[in-house]
């Protein structure tokens, strides 16, 4: 079935669904018009025809683990139900450098790629304390790619440190950082962020932080949390700020839409977005965001069954296999209350979608392709 062919298309659906099918970049407008007015099915085709247009049926995982130094925070943003403010830290945790080693030490006989090091804002973990943790973790395993830090916490560690951005970045990637994650985006929106996390950096420093890693050599990745008091003009916005700063720079990765969720916080009022609407933003990021490579969905945030389903709206990654000690998912209320699948498992997941599983790194080398295993030689998921 193409799009042509859905009941209830419009004319001006239909002029959209051309400038897709050749491959022209559709407009703020235009995206604004699909968000409200494009069913489902209509935009969920157009996703898949871009996904399978650069990738085809491979969908990426890769073999990964977390670290999270703290969940004691100076900020207090009003959708999170993970970090504890600074003042009540007796709430929190606080890792040491020794015992953040231990995490790394833990897979010194296991076949993962990436570190993933995201966490609180935390006044005693300053940049040095963070540059020290990335040479010793270098030092430990020099193969390891170390992703690391939302724009947030670098954002105080330079200022703390009083360093410019250029010099903070250069600083730690010279301690052996290697690409930074996308958090921390939230909604670029000034009116939205001044109601749910007024008090940490804004968008435009958000991505002077990613556009001065890009200009290192560095690539990153890109988030947007939807579904809580945004409206589709605050995503169509936020999305042309990264597909601008792409166009200037190609250095992102990925782009995460990242769902709100309610669970024990200050937005519990604000109800959740269906998993239509999920799914509409899905594939409506991978319509517009023409010039992003990947699309991701965190499988622990969705749920497995959820995950398959992003599959067919335009996503083409689901992370990986995470580690079962990741507190941020679980505490928001997540899906999946223990985030943590094996290799096989996320294989036997991406095959049930009728698509092609590929373990990549973390800056999407091939590492290798599972489309080979035969199905029935795999665990269940049930």
């Amino acid at each position: 079935m193409t799009v042509n062919t859905l009941p209830n298309v419009n004319n001006d659906l239909k002029k959209i669904a051309d400038k897709i099918y050749n491959g022209q970049r559709i407009s703020d407008t235009d995206g604004l018009y699909l968000f409200e007015h494009g069913s489902l099915a209509f935009v969920g085709a157009l996703a898949n025809h871009v996904r399978e247009q650069k990738h085809g049926d491979t969908t990426y995982f890769n073999r990964n683990f977390h670290i999270e130094p703290t969940n004691a925070c100076i900020y207090s943003c009003h959708f999170c139900s993970y970090s504890k403010l600074y003042a009540h830290r007796d709430e929190a945790w606080e890792l040491s450098l020794e015992q953040m080693m231990d995490i790394v030490k833990k897979y010194d006989n296991e076949p993962v790629t990436e570190v993933h090091i995201v966490g609180g804002v935390h006044p005693k973990m300053n940049l040095e304390f963070f540059a020290e943790l990335l040479r010793n973790i270098k030092a430990h395993r020099p193969e390891l790619h170390i992703k690391g830090f939302t724009a947030v916490e670098l954002d105080y560690m330079f200022r703390k440190a009083k360093k410019t951005v250029l010099e903070g970045m250069q600083y730690l990637k010279d301690a052996g950082l290697e690409s930074l994650p996308g958090g921390g985006a939230e909604i670029f929106a000034p009116e939205v962020r001044e109601q749910i996390c007024a008090d940490k950096i804004d968008g435009a420093g958000w991505l002077k932080i990613h556009q001065t890693a890009h200009e290192l050599g560095m690539q990153s990745n890109a988030t947007m949390l939807f579904g809580h008091v945004e409206n589709y003009e605050h995503r169509i916005d936020h999305m042309r700020q990264l597909r601008d700063l792409q166009d200037q720079t190609n250095g992102f990765n990925t782009f995460i839409p990242l769902k709100f969720r309610n669970g024990d916080n200050d937005m519990s009022h604000v109800s959740e977005s269906s998993l239509i609407e999920d799914m509409k933003m899905y594939a409506m990021a991978r319509i517009y965001l023409d010039n992003f490579p990947h699309i991701k969905a965190y499988w622990p945030m969705l749920g497995r069954q959820n995950a398959q389903l992003s599959l067919s709206f335009g996503v083409n990654d689901i992370d990986g296999t995470i580690d079962d000690t990741t507190k941020i998912y679980s505490m928001a209320g997540s899906e999946e209350q223990t985030p943590s699948m094996s290799t096989e498992e996320l294989v036997v997941l991406i095959k049930q979608a009728k698509r092609r599983p590929v373990e990549r790194g973390t800056l999407y080398n091939v590492i290798k392709d599972y489309s080979e295993i035969v199905h029935t030689d795999l665990p269940s998921l049930n």
